[in-house]
């Protein structure tokens, strides 16, 4: 993913399945597009509520991956395969 948006959410009382819902939602809404992939923090991950099938973690439609370089509480949303536009 080249192009996608930076969504910080660290309501305690929802789920990180929520969270990824209202991002997508408002990434819909801003560029138009659906979003399919999301990269979280892994501690993010732990209260089972993103689902794994096929070896990838989902959150209904999105793909979710983790790693150490997104923050916690942030979310790191966009189109999987976006290719950012070239030169000016």
């Amino acid at each position: 993913m080249d192009i996608g948006m930076l969504w910080f959410d660290n309501d305690p009382k929802s789920e990180v399945t929520a969270k990824i819902s209202r991002a997508t939602t408002y990434y819909r809404d801003k560029y138009g597009e659906e979003a399919n992939l999301c990269f979280v923090h892994p501690s993010m991950i732990n209260n089972g509520s993103i689902v794994k099938g096929n070896n990838r973690l989902q959150s209904g439609a999105v793909e979710v991956r983790t790693t150490q370089s997104i923050l916690p509480n942030h979310l790191w949303i966009g189109v999987n395969g976006k290719i950012k536009p070239a030169g000016p």
